[in-house]
C-alpha cells in the first residue's frame, strides 16, 4: 500500500461525509431513523454513506470483496467474505446513536483485510476532519503525522469500558474487579473516537465485549501500529473472520498486561 492509496480512501470518505452525512446532521426526521435492534440505530445517512463508500472503494481496488455493516445486516451471508484474499470492511457511520441524537462523536471506518488479517485501516471524524490511518508494519498516522501512542500519565489509569453488550453477571464482575483499579470515564459510543483516544493520552485502557469487524478492524490496527496494544483477552491477535467476543485496547503493552491479568481473574 502506498500513500496514494490512503489519499484515495480519504477522498472517498470525505465524499460520503459531504454528500450523505453532514447534510443530515441534526436534521433527521423520525422516519429517517430506524431501530434495527435493541439500542442499535440505523439512519438514511448510514445507508447512503455505505453506497457511496462501496462504489468508491470498488473503483480503487476492484478485486477486493466488500463487507458493509448495513449490507451484512440485510444479508448475513455476506459475512463469509471476511475471509477473502482481499476485503474492504465498511462502517459507513460509526456512532450512529450519537448522530441520531444530534451530538458527536461519529465517524467513518474503513479497513482492508487479507485472508482475515487487517492490513490497512482508515478512521475519519466527520465533523472535525481528523484522519487517522495505519498500514501493517508501516506505522500509524494522524493528519499526516507519524503517531506514537502515549498514556495519560494518570494514577490510577483512565479506563473507558463498554458494557453495553455484556450480560448482568459480566457487568457486575467488571464493577467489582476492574473498576476499583481505574479512573472510570464514559464511553464515547464510537470506535472511531475511542481508538484515537487510546493513542493520544486521553484514555489508557478499554474493554470491548462485541467486536464486529466494521467497528474494530481499523482501530485495532491503528492502535497496534502506534505502539499501543489491542488484542483478545487471551492475548491472541484480532482477526476479522473470527466470530468471537472480547477485546482489550491499551495505550501501551504494559497497561494491556495489567488489565488482561485483572480480566483473567474475574
Amino acid at each position: 500500500m502506498t500513500d496514494s492509496l490512503s489519499e484515495a480512501i480519504h477522498d472517498v470518505m470525505q465524499d460520503a461525509a459531504q454528500r450523505a452525512i453532514r447534510p443530515r446532521y441534526q436534521r433527521l426526521s423520525a422516519s429517517e431513523i430506524v431501530e434495527k435492534a435493541a439500542d442499535d440505530m440505523v439512519t438514511i445517512a448510514d445507508k447512503e454513506s455505505e453506497a457511496i463508500l462501496a462504489e468508491g472503494l470498488a473503483r480503487i481496488l476492484p478485486e477486493a470483496a466488500i463487507v458493509g455493516e448495513e449490507a451484512a445486516h440485510a444479508d448475513p451471508s455476506i459475512m463469509a467474505r471476511l475471509g477473502s484474499d482481499l476485503c474492504w470492511i465498511i462502517d459507513p457511520l460509526d456512532g450512529t446513536n450519537n448522530f441520531a441524537a444530534g451530538k458527536p462523536p461519529f465517524g467513518i471506518l474503513i479497513a482492508l483485510s487479507q485472508g482475515g488479517e487487517t492490513i490497512g485501516g482508515w478512521i475519519y471524524d466527520v465533523l472535525t476532519g481528523r484522519f487517522c490511518h495505519a498500514r501493517r508494519g508501516e506505522g500509524a498516522f494522524m493528519d499526516g503525522e507519524r503517531l506514537h501512542a502515549r498514556s495519560s500519565g494518570e494514577t490510577p489509569p483512565i479506563a473507558s469500558i463498554s458494557v453495553l453488550f455484556a450480560d448482568p453477571a459480566r457487568r457486575a464482575a467488571i464493577e467489582a474487579h476492574i473498576a476499583p483499579h481505574y479512573q472510570m470515564v464514559p464511553i464515547p459510543r464510537c470506535a472511531a473516537e475511542q481508538y484515537p483516544r487510546l493513542a493520544v493520552g486521553i484514555n489508557d485502557v478499554s474493554i470491548f465485549e462485541r467486536t464486529l469487524a466494521w467497528d474494530h478492524a481499523a482501530g485495532v490496527l491503528f492502535l497496534n501500529e502506534a505502539g499501543g496494544k489491542a488484542a483478545r483477552f487471551d492475548g491472541t491477535p484480532y482477526r476479522v473472520d473470527e466470530d468471537r467476543r472480547g477485546l482489550i485496547g491499551a495505550a501501551s503493552p504494559a497497561l494491556w498486561d495489567d488489565l488482561a491479568a485483572r480480566v483473567a481473574g474475574m
